[in-house]
């Protein structure tokens, strides 16, 4: 049956559980953009509420997003519209079932790090968040080719948005701690092929300590 399944707990990865990264990159505030990737409601109802991992994942986005926007770095957001029709959802429909409603309780980001009137909010056709939207073009005019992605779910739209900044130049950051999927099996395959393939993985503690490192990231 097409639909997002029922998300049993499991714990957060550690930096002790992170893969070995193909690439050595580290973040630079003055190239970097910070992706809240589909945090909504909608996204966010089928993990056990008060359980690891989605109180981790909101804590740990809520402290990329304050660090970021103190730092003057930008704050993109990813966000389904709700109620696509049938032309708009396309195959999605085969795989989802018919998503989300147009209603606030599926569609609102998560408190407390709903978007702010400086942020940018891209509405999300695809898995990929660069899919029918300006975000590489808002990137490329801003001088930034760095990506910091946090959000939902590891394995699907976090891991086709990485893909597609590879293909474009874009460095990856998936901060393993600061995302969430079905599984914990799940969840550490998207981090073992983006720090293979396609980008690096940190935590989120790595991340806050190269944005704000004295002298600047390099």
């Amino acid at each position: 049956m097409a639909g997002i399944p029922p998300i049993d707990p499991y714990p957060m990865p550690s930096e002790g559980d992170l893969p070995v990264n193909t690439a050595d990159w580290t973040v630079d505030p003055d190239r970097a953009v910070l992706l809240i990737h589909d945090m909504q409601r909608y996204f966010l109802r089928p993990f056990p509420e008060g359980e690891s991992p989605v109180g981790d994942l909101v804590r740990n986005a809520t402290l990329l997003r304050e660090q970021c926007a103190a730092l003057g770095i930008p704050v993109a957001y990813t966000a389904q519209p709700g109620g696509m029709s049938e032309q708009e959802r396309g195959l999605l429909k085969d795989f989802w079932g018919p998503g989300m409603k147009v209603s606030p309780e599926d569609r609102r980001v998560v408190d407390p790090i709903e978007p702010g009137p400086s942020d940018w909010v891209f509405t999300k056709w695809r898995y990929s968040a660069f899919f029918k939207s300006e975000l590489l073009e808002r990137m490329r005019f801003q001088g930034r080719d760095q990506l910091v992605v946090c959000g939902v779910y590891a394995h699907v739209g976090v891991m086709a948005t990485v893909v597609e900044a590879f293909t474009n130049d874009i460095r990856s950051f998936l901060v393993a701690d600061a995302v969430a999927d079905f599984s914990e099996a799940q969840h550490r395959f998207a981090l073992d092929y983006v720090a293979q393939r396609a980008g690096v993985v940190k935590t989120t503690k790595s991340v806050l300590a190269e944005l704000t490192a004295p002298g600047g990231a390099r």
